[in-house]
């Protein structure tokens, strides 16, 4: 029960980095100790799942394909997702900079908690994590889609989203934005549960719709790329971890607190938001750059990293 408690905690840290455009709940399965155990355990499910909970009973099922250890994760998720969906919405749209500062400081620590379990650096390490930088600093900077809410768009956004999450600094909600059905996935979140609880069956439904379509899409694509991951971890261990350390030093440029928009967009709630911006230096941000308060957050983000460390360490231990 402990362990399950443990797991959920780290559940719910994921989620509500997933939910934040520009942050990877990759980095938080990775940071807390369950990135592989998670990616093996994903990978090891099949249809025999369903055979042997008839043959040999629930337990017996559970036991053998760790879904304990996958439930709790998972519920630690969905209870992050459903309740600081909005909340995070809020603060991004509040405090932006302060927000992105601890973000910033978060990731930052992470990337020096990575590369440290990289125990070979040689050229090939150092190249693939040149590479690594320079693809995810791309994505950083490309321009956001505009998104068609047709049903098999949503598939196909869940199925790079997903795919995104469970890579440690890559965003799985920037990729959304990028392809412009982050608002979509995000409003049904939060519609779901405001419809449900007034009543609203009709809209309730339609919500659901939409991240059924989204779920489907994320099925597909963690199954798949669960076992490349796999297999890069079991052959490649080094390479990959560089690779991954690269997405993550790329990534920082979407976590800079300090932005200029060079174009905007209206949303759904006919609220002026930005739509592309670019990183400048404090002293040319257009507004209170709180740069006291920033730095502030960007240590917290670093300290929380090592704190986290230090307790995945004990638990190995």
């Amino acid at each position: 029960m402990k362990k399950h408690l443990f797991t959920t905690l780290k559940g719910i840290l994921m989620g509500a980095a997933d939910v934040v455009p520009g942050v990877s709940g990759g980095t938080i399965a990775f940071i807390t100790g369950i990135y592989e155990e998670l990616i093996k355990t994903i990978d090891g499910l099949d249809f025999k799942i369903f055979k042997m909970a008839f043959k040999k009973g629930i337990t017996a099922t559970f036991k053998s394909y760790n879904l304990g250890f996958l439930s709790s994760l998972l519920i630690g998720i969905a209870i992050s997702v459903l309740s600081l969906s909005k909340l995070i919405t809020y603060l991004l749209k509040a405090q932006p900079v302060l927000v992105w500062a601890f973000f910033f400081g978060l990731v930052l620590a992470s990337i020096l908690y990575i590369a440290k379990q990289i125990t070979k650096w040689n050229i090939a390490a150092i190249l693939i994590m040149i590479i690594g930088t320079a693809l995810s600093y791309s994505i950083t900077i490309a321009e956001p889609m505009a998104s068609p809410e047709s049903w098999w768009y949503l598939i196909f956004s869940g199925f790079i989203a997903i795919i995104a999450m469970i890579l440690p600094g890559v965003s799985g909600a920037f990729l959304l934005l990028l392809l412009g059905s982050y608002e979509t996935v995000l409003s049904s979140i939060t519609g779901f549960i405001e419809s449900v609880l007034a009543g609203d069956w009709t809209a309730a439904w339609n919500y659901f719709l939409n991240l059924f379509m989204v779920a489907i899409g994320a099925i597909l694509g963690i199954k798949l790329f669960s076992r490349v991951l796999t297999w890069l971890f079991k052959n490649h261990k080094n390479l990959t971890l560089a690779l991954l350390t690269g997405f993550m030093i790329g990534s920082l440029n979407k976590l800079w607190p300090w932005k200029e928009t060079l174009k905007t967009r209206v949303n759904s709630h006919g609220e002026t938001v930005p739509f592309l911006e670019k990183s400048i230096l404090p002293q040319n941000f257009d507004g209170d750059a709180f740069i006291l308060y920033a730095v502030t957050l960007m240590i917290l983000g670093f300290l929380l990293i090592l704190i986290l460390e230090k307790i995945a360490h004990k638990k190995t231990i």
